[in-house]
C-alpha cells in the first residue's frame, strides 16, 4: 500500500517565510506544529467551475476527501514558486499555467502547523491527475457551497474557500 515519505526534508520558517532548520515530513505532521511551507493552487475553467482532487485512502491527513485542486509541500531547499509549478505538474500533469498569488496565511490544526501560499490559475486544457490522487473534477461554485459542512471536503480547504472565495473565483486581491 502506498503511503506518504515520513522522511521527506522540509524547511521550518517563521511566520514572514524565513527559513530557520528543517525537519521531516513526519516529525512535521507528528503533533508539535512545525511551521512548514505549503502551496496551494486553486484551477478554474473559463465557466467558473473549481477544479478539486479527491485525496486518495492512503494519504496520513484527510484521506477520501474532497480538497484544493493542487497543494503540496515546498522541499528543503526549494522556492515557492517552483515548488508551485512542481506540483501543478506531478498532480495534474499541467506545464503551462499562470499561477496568480492570493494569500499567504498560517493553517493549524491539532497534528500541523503550515504556513500556506495560495495561488489560482484559469485553464481549459486537459487534466490528468496522477497516481497520488483518487482523481479529480471540475465542481459550480453553488455545488461547492451546498456541500460545505457536509464532511465531503477537508477542513483545510473549507476553511480557505471561505477565506479566499472572492480571490479565488475572482482573482481579487486579498
Amino acid at each position: 500500500m502506498k503511503k506518504d515519505n515520513s522522511t521527506e526534508l522540509l524547511p521550518i520558517v517563521d511566520e514572514g517565510g524565513n527559513v530557520q532548520g528543517s525537519a521531516t515530513r513526519g516529525e512535521c505532521h507528528d503533533g508539535n506544529k512545525r511551521l512548514h511551507p505549503v502551496v496551494h493552487l486553486h484551477l478554474l475553467n473559463d465557466g467558473g467551475q473549481l477544479y478539486l482532487q479527491q485525496r486518495p485512502q492512503w494519504k496520513d491527513i484527510q484521506p477520501g476527501k474532497w480538497d484544493t485542486a493542487v497543494g503540496g509541500h515546498v522541499d528543503y531547499g526549494e522556492g515557492v514558486n517552483e515548488a508551485l509549478l512542481r506540483e501543478v505538474k506531478e498532480e495534474l500533469g499541467i506545464n503551462n499555467i499562470e499561477p496568480q498569488f492570493i494569500l499567504r496565511y498560517v493553517f493549524e490544526s491539532e497534528r500541523e502547523r503550515e504556513l500556506i501560499y495560495v495561488y489560482r490559475a484559469v485553464y481549459n486544457g486537459d487534466v490528468s491527475p496522477s497516481e497520488e490522487l483518487d482523481g479529480g473534477r471540475f465542481w459550480d461554485v453553488e455545488e461547492v457551497m451546498a456541500s460545505l459542512g457536509n464532511g465531503i471536503f477537508t477542513p483545510n480547504f473549507e476553511q480557505e474557500f471561505l477565506r479566499c472565495m472572492r480571490g479565488i473565483i475572482h482573482g481579487a486581491p486579498m
